[in-house]
């Protein structure tokens, strides 16, 4: 296969609020090393990305005020391969843009659109897959999703039930879409074995995605209609920021995946993980005997367990007598948690900005 025709667009403008106080809006999550592997999450992202097309091929949508944190982390990345989205307006946006800036670069692209914070453990099983994606997607005029076999009946996910009977070329017609389920439900969607997690990995032809945009998303896909001349030119970002407010905020899941009939699912195997929460992150951390997971050179346990601590390297941290807390310390804010409530911590946030300003956010 052709790796030229390939291209990544690594998705890099959210704020990641689940990961506070760790996480803020100046400095969010994807450029955080959240596990101590002393790499952040977008670098990880990127490294995935070098051996299915050439680096020239790889791109980041992310917000204005991220871009020179992104030039700091991916050193030599160009100019050109940062698209600046002037405003936070979901997914569907950031694939439209990107799918429109590509027909006007090469109208043969193949194109993997990525979040930029997955966790992905078997990096050679993931290239093989996304192999096999990108060659679907130039014999079939499909749009298709890279699903996760499910290993718990997980709320916080989506998923996606397929026809197991009828395979092509390794993928999946796509029968439904579920947002987070009740635990019920998923309990339901585990046993019956024909649902997957919904990754958010999507793979598409370029032509593909500009006749799904035209067909369910027809009023976005004209705003980005009218910047048609000023693709891959210096009058690109300039014009974006125009039309950009125009654009209604949707997930792509919502614009396009769910109402399309040709959508295809490749059930994967590659050890994924939406890596959007502390309780995630103790998930995929190792731990000490009592089950903490530790990040931070000086923290000492006493009697504490199962507890998810970070902290920084330079501060001496001793926690006795918890069981099940998240804590983490930072500068500026100490968080301390149950890890049973975590879900509420974008509550916690929301809190914090009404009583203390944005100063800590």
């Amino acid at each position: 296969m052709n790796t030229q025709n390939n291209y990544v667009a690594i998705m890099a403008g959210g704020i990641g609020s689940r990961f506070w106080p760790e996480s803020r809006a100046a400095h969010p999550k994807q450029f955080l090393d959240l596990l101590g592997t002393g790499k952040s999450l977008i670098q990880w992202t990127y490294n995935r990305f070098r051996n299915i097309c050439p680096p020239e091929n790889i791109y980041f949508i992310t917000n204005e005020q991220y871009i020179q944190t992104l030039k700091g982390q991916i050193p030599g990345i160009a100019d050109a391969n940062i698209l600046s989205e002037p405003s936070r307006k979901n997914t569907a946006p950031c694939a439209a843009y990107f799918a429109h800036k590509m027909m006007a670069l090469n109208p043969d692209a193949n194109i993997i659109l990525s979040p930029a914070d997955h966790l992905i453990m078997d990096e050679a099983t993931f290239e093989a897959t996304a192999l096999d994606a990108l060659e679907f997607v130039s014999r079939h005029k499909a749009l298709l999703t890279m699903g996760i076999k499910p290993s718990r009946p997980d709320t916080g996910y989506g998923y996606i039930q397929y026809d197991t009977e009828n395979e092509l070329d390794k993928a999946y017609k796509v029968k439904t879409f579920t947002e987070k389920p009740s635990l019920e439900l998923a309990r339901t969607f585990l046993k019956s074995g024909d649902f997957l997690w919904n990754s958010g990995l999507f793979v598409w032809n370029v032509k593909t995605i500009m006749d799904a945009l035209a067909q369910f998303l027809p009023e976005m896909n004209e705003v980005f209609m009218q910047a048609k001349g000023a693709y891959n030119t210096p009058e690109e970002s300039k014009t974006i920021a125009k039309l950009y407010p125009h654009c209604t905020n949707i997930s792509i899941d919502y614009g396009i995946m769910e109402k399309a009939r040709n959508v295809y699912v490749i059930p994967s195997y590659f050890g994924w993980c939406d890596l959007g929460t502390w309780e995630s992150a103790y998930e995929n951390s190792s731990k000490d005997y009592l089950g903490n997971a530790v990040i931070g050179s000086n923290v000492m346990i006493i009697d504490a367990s199962e507890c998810m601590i970070k902290a920084p390297n330079e501060k001496l941290v001793v926690l006795q007598g918890l069981e099940q807390f998240i804590v983490v310390d930072t500068t500026d804010v100490l968080l301390i948690c149950e890890r049973s409530r975590e879900q509420q911590i974008k509550e916690y946030v929301a809190e914090v900005k009404r009583n203390k300003g944005e100063k800590f956010l």
